[in-house]
């Protein structure tokens, strides 16, 4: 409601004062608690200080800032959880200690959660955990939701909030720009290798060289965009999507040009030579009859490598990806890094600061970098289709 206008504003109020009401409780035993123990001994509040102190930060998580108190600047902190399963997860820290066990000598410690309710036992503070405990769903009121905007909305606060559109978005750009550059190049490269060459020690290296460019790991392919595409021809000052895109080109070139010459080399002879025995020259034999002969299997190359482009990761880690950006306007795409699924699915999985809490968004981008693929796959699938079958008359 507050950073989109989607929703209910009147549900959405009943539903806060509705929660709230229940939460109140839980600040009441907190106070009657309090008061309690500014008139216990020095002794009696050191056994419950450290307890008290935690359940005290850990309340403002679960449940955001009271009415009146200060907006945390840190978006993820103004509205208490927003997932039913971080709550549960609050909810054991809160009714439970961890502590370390190191009675039996001859083993490592060994950790233990200790009840807090037994802690606080003969206190105002020890009916409040059973009353969370058995109150919680009231005080949340989790729903279960469809997430459309999932897709088409901006991120915010790291993620915590909002969609993956620039990452989406990103990554066409990266696949659709490399498929600009290789495609072209591996088929006339295909073409000269297959159709007019001649056989002997340069173009056996040349080979050779294709094959080795296909066995690199992708990493080494990243390296060399940073270091020839940016530091060398500058493309770009930094990162940007055309230095990205021409790096995956690099990366997926072998691949189309040997899916490329075999689909080449299947076309039969027979066709060459009747289009030659008709008077039409070498090339244009080869524009007006292999190429249309050979395009399902150069298209099945072109799949393969597009898939391929769309999840890679390395490579455009030094060329072209960061962790947040906005979506990117099409003239952008030349000066400007870019979002990417491949990479902010790792970014999110190992380096977020809170890794454990945006598992949610890990996983839709998972299932939204394959369904992209698959989407990618089954246009190129579709035009393979009908080519093949306008061919077969």
């Amino acid at each position: 409601m507050e950073k989109f206008g989607r929703g209910n504003h009147k549900q959405i109020n009943n539903d806060y004062n509705r929660a709230f009401q229940m939460r109140k409780e839980i600040y009441a035993y907190l106070d009657e608690f309090e008061a309690e123990f500014s008139s216990m001994s020095w002794s009696e509040k050191k056994k419950y200080r450290d307890d008290l102190k935690e359940i005290k930060a850990l309340i403002p998580k679960l449940f955001g800032p009271q009415p009146g108190e200060e907006t945390p600047v840190l978006m993820r902190n103004q509205y208490g959880q927003t997932r039913w399963d971080r709550s549960k997860i609050l909810l054991n820290e809160i009714l439970f200690s961890e502590e370390w066990d190191y009675s039996d000598s001859n083993e490592m410690g060994k950790k233990i959660f200790v009840a807090r309710k037994n802690t606080f036992s003969g206190t105002k503070l020890e009916p409040m955990f059973d009353f969370l405990e058995n109150n919680l769903r009231e005080m949340m009121l989790p729903k279960f939701t469809f997430y459309g905007g999932f897709l088409t909305d901006e991120s915010f606060d790291s993620h915590f909030f909002g969609g993956i559109w620039p990452e989406m978005l990103g990554t066409l750009y990266l696949t659709l720009g490399a498929m600009l550059f290789s495609v072209p190049l591996g088929i006339i490269a295909a073409i000269y290798l297959t159709e007019f060459a001649k056989d002997g020690i340069l173009i056996s290296i040349l080979r050779t060289f294709i094959s080795t460019l296909a066995g690199v790991p992708s990493i080494v392919f990243g390296l060399f965009g940073l270091a020839f595409f940016i530091n060398t021809i500058g493309v770009s000052s930094s990162k940007s999507v055309l230095a990205g895109s021409l790096t995956l080109a690099i990366l997926i070139l072998p691949t189309i040009i040997r899916s490329s010459e075999e689909a080449i080399k299947a076309v039969p002879n027979t066709f060459r030579e009747a289009a030659l025995s008709q008077g039409a020259n070498k090339l244009y034999t080869v524009i007006s009859v292999v190429i249309p002969s050979a395009l399902p299997g150069i298209l099945t190359g072109t799949v393969i490598s597009m898939g391929r482009a769309a999840g890679e990761t390395a490579p455009i880690i030094f060329t072209a990806a960061v962790s947040v950006g906005k979506p990117l306007k099409l003239l952008e795409v030349f000066s400007q890094p870019t979002p990417a699924l491949s990479w902010n699915i790792y970014n999110l999985a190992t380096e977020h600061e809170a890794v454990d809490q945006i598992r949610h968004v890990q996983y839709g981008m998972v299932l939204t970098l394959i369904l992209l693929v698959i989407c990618l796959n089954l246009i190129a699938i579709y035009f393979r289709a009908r080519i093949s079958k306008k061919m077969r008359g």
